[in-house]
C-alpha cells in the first residue's frame, strides 16, 4: 500500500513509520482488545477471538477497550442485542477520551420491556461536553440478528452508520465556533451495564433481574485508524475513511432513516433550548 505524508522518506523509514503509527485490524478480540472489567462477566467465544459476550447480573456488568489509541479513524462491529425484557440495560460501543474535558463519540442501545423496541442513542461529546443526542428506532429487531454498527471519524465529520445506512452526520463546525473532537486520541470501548435510573422511558420501567444474565454479542470487530504512540499520530492522506463525507445517494438513506425512525433530535427540541437550538443545528 503506497503511503504519502508530503515529505520525503526513504521507503524503509516510510514502512516502518507507518507500520508503527497506522492500524489496520482485519479483528481479533483475543489480541485488540482487553476485557478490563466484569469478573469473568466478559468472554471471548471463540478460538479466533472473532466472537465476544458481555453479560449483566444484579452484581456487576463488563466491558472491553481496545489496546490502542486513535486520532481518527473507523470502527465497526456487529452486535447481537440482549433479547426479550431488557429494560434498564445499555449496551454500547464507542469511543473515548480519557480525563475531565474528554471527547467521546457514541453507540447506545437503550433496552426495552418485551414487544417494545429498542432505543438507538447517539452522542457527541467535545472537552466533556455533549447534550448533542439524537435517538432512532431500528428498522429491524437488534435482537435477532447481527448488524453491523459503525463509527467513521475524520477531521471533517463523524458519521454514524447502521448495516451501510448513514443515520447521522456530525460535521466540523468549528468556523461557527462549535467544538469538534480532534486534539484527543480516543480509545475505543464496549460495555452492558444497568442504568434503570434513565434508560427504559427515562427511568420508568425497572430491570427485571429474574431475567438476568443479560448477555449481548459482538462480532467481526474492525478498526481502521491512526495510531496514537509516544504523543503522535500519523494519519495517510490515502486511507478512504480520512476524507469520507456522506455522498448523495448516502443523504437519501440517511433522510430515509430520520424521517422514518429518528424519535429525538437535539436541533429540534425548543423546550430544551428556549434561547434558541444550538449553533450546529443552523
Amino acid at each position: 500500500m503506497k503511503l504519502s505524508c508530503g515529505t520525503r522518506f526513504t521507503f524503509l523509514v516510510l514502512f516502518l513509520f507507518a507500520a508503527q503509527s497506522v492500524a489496520v485490524y482485519a479483528g481479533s478480540f483475543h489480541k485488540d482488545v482487553q476485557i478490563h472489567w466484569g469478573d469473568g462477566r466478559g468472554k471471548v467465544r471463540d478460538r479466533d477471538g472473532k466472537l465476544l459476550s458481555l453479560s449483566l447480573d444484579k452484581s456487576s456488568g463488563s466491558g472491553f477497550q481496545s489496546h490502542q489509541e486513535f486520532l481518527y479513524g473507523k470502527a465497526e462491529v456487529q452486535m447481537k442485542l440482549v433479547p426479550g425484557n431488557s429494560a434498564g440495560t445499555v449496551t454500547t460501543f464507542y469511543l473515548k477520551s480519557p480525563g475531565t474535558t474528554w471527547d467521546e463519540i457514541d453507540f447506545e442501545f437503550l433496552g426495552n420491556i418485551s414487544g417494545h423496541p429498542y432505543t438507538l442513542h447517539t452522542n457527541v461529546y467535545t472537552r466533556g461536553s455533549g447534550d448533542k443526542e439524537q435517538q432512532f428506532h431500528l428498522w429491524f429487531d437488534p435482537t435477532k440478528n447481527f448488524h453491523t454498527y459503525c463509527i467513521t471519524w475524520n477531521p471533517q465529520r463523524i458519521i454514524f452508520t447502521v448495516d451501510g445506512i448513514p443515520i447521522r452526520e456530525f460535521k466540523n463546525s468549528e468556523s461557527m465556533g462549535v467544538p469538534f473532537p480532534k486534539n484527543q486520541p480516543m480509545r475505543l470501548y464496549a460495555s452492558l451495564w444497568e442504568a434503570e435510573h434513565w434508560a427504559t422511558r427515562g427511568g420508568l420501567e425497572k430491570t427485571d433481574w429474574s431475567k438476568a444474565p443479560f448477555t449481548a454479542f459482538y462480532r467481526n470487530y474492525n478498526v481502521e485508524g491512526c495510531v496514537w504512540a509516544n504523543g503522535k499520530s500519523f494519519c495517510p492522506g490515502n486511507a478512504p475513511w480520512f476524507t469520507q463525507k456522506v455522498d448523495p445517494e448516502g443523504q437519501k438513506k440517511m433522510k430515509w432513516a430520520q424521517s422514518k425512525y429518528m424519535i429525538y433530535n437535539y436541533c429540534t427540541d425548543k423546550r430544551r433550548f428556549p434561547q434558541g437550538v444550538p449553533a450546529v443545528c443552523t
